[in-house]
């Protein structure tokens, strides 16, 4: 059993470049493989992202959080906001021994950068 996330955007080129850019995802798949994109699944690691073409109410509360765990929070943070997204603060140590740094790609969709300590 495998699970994908798949994000809504209206605009997928940024929220892809995000996502190439901070985690260094690779796209892998692309529906049509010929003309406008409807959909396209990215890689990261051993995970696989999907990320769909569509109109999404950006004012509408998440409902859902994406969770990247990285090796290293601190040295990423720097990358999200050239590559279009929004760091909502510092990175914190959490009690249950994970450094985590909440930030938003530029779709709003709310990531959370978590490293094992």
């Amino acid at each position: 059993m495998t699970i994908q996330p798949i994000i809504l955007t209206p605009d997928l080129k940024p929220v892809q470049a995000f996502y190439e850019q901070v985690f260094g995802a690779a796209e892998v798949f692309r529906y049509p493989a010929k003309g406008k994109v409807f959909f396209k699944t990215l890689k990261i690691g051993d995970a696989e992202l999907g990320l769909v073409v569509q109109p999404a109410d950006a004012s509408a509360p998440a409902r859902m959080v994406l969770s990247i765990a990285v090796n290293d929070v601190d040295a990423l943070l720097p990358l999200v906001e050239p590559a279009g997204g929004r760091v909502k603060g510092p990175s914190n140590d959490m009690p249950w021994g994970q450094r985590v740094a909440h930030v938003f790609d530029p779709a709003g969709n709310p990531v959370n950068l978590t490293q094992n300590l």
